[in-house]
């Protein structure tokens, strides 16, 4: 009996090595994605391949909230660095996903939010969201500048382009280049070219933009 002792604890552990883990479909999806915002914001090539293994994972459960998180998050994306993208992909799903955070982020993105919806939001949007909502521009851009995420800054920077001070554009321009995302400085450049009517200052950004690209 003695002796059966190690061979029931061998296969005992070849077993549990077996087993998957839960929700590992979950964060390989979040993980692919995580990949996706970096490779796309940089302009790396690499982002279909991530964007299309974060769908691949999601769509392995009938819980359709991660790839819910996913669609939202690739419009979102595209949103932040002036690429038009209306969320078909997310609302093609919405009604059976159901979910208030994801709706109340839908309207934020796309500026349509409800007083009612601000609470559902992650809360560094939320007195953003405020402010803007009571026209309060000059305390929303401190807001977009003391946000947790690049990516929020980036977003939130888009969403009030118009409303911008110089100073915000340009700490966004110097931001998005510390973490070398290309595709978000180009657009970036370009809004700044913009709001310039110094003609010394557009040649300087011309340049620069026909550089990076």
């Amino acid at each position: 009996m003695i002796k059966l002792i190690p061979l029931i604890v061998i296969l005992f552990f070849n077993a549990c090595s077996f087993k998957t883990a839960q929700n590992m479909w979950q964060k390989k999806s979040t993980n692919a994605f995580n990949s996706y915002t970096k490779n796309f914001l940089s302009d790396n090539n690499m982002a279909k391949n991530d964007l299309q293994r974060a769908i691949k994972h999601a769509k392995q459960s009938a819980n359709l909230t991660q790839l819910a998180r996913v669609y939202l998050g690739k419009c979102a994306l595209n949103i932040s660095v002036g690429i038009e993208d209306n969320c078909k992909e997310y609302l093609n799903i919405a009604d059976v996903v159901q979910n208030n955070r994801l709706d109340a982020y839908y309207n934020f993105i796309t500026k349509s939010l409800k007083d009612t919806q601000i609470k559902f939001l992650p809360h560094y949007y939320q007195e953003y969201s405020k402010n803007i909502e009571r026209k309060k521009f000059r305390d929303a851009n401190k807001n977009i500048i003391t946000m947790p995420r690049i990516t929020s800054t980036l977003l939130s920077g888009v969403l009030i382009k118009e409303n911008l001070e110089d100073s915000s554009r340009e700490k966004i321009i110097q931001l998005a280049s510390f973490y070398g995302y290309k595709k978000a400085v180009l657009f970036w450049l370009n809004e700044e070219k913009k709001y310039t009517k110094d003609s010394k200052k557009i040649e300087y950004l011309n340049k620069k933009i026909s550089i990076l690209k």
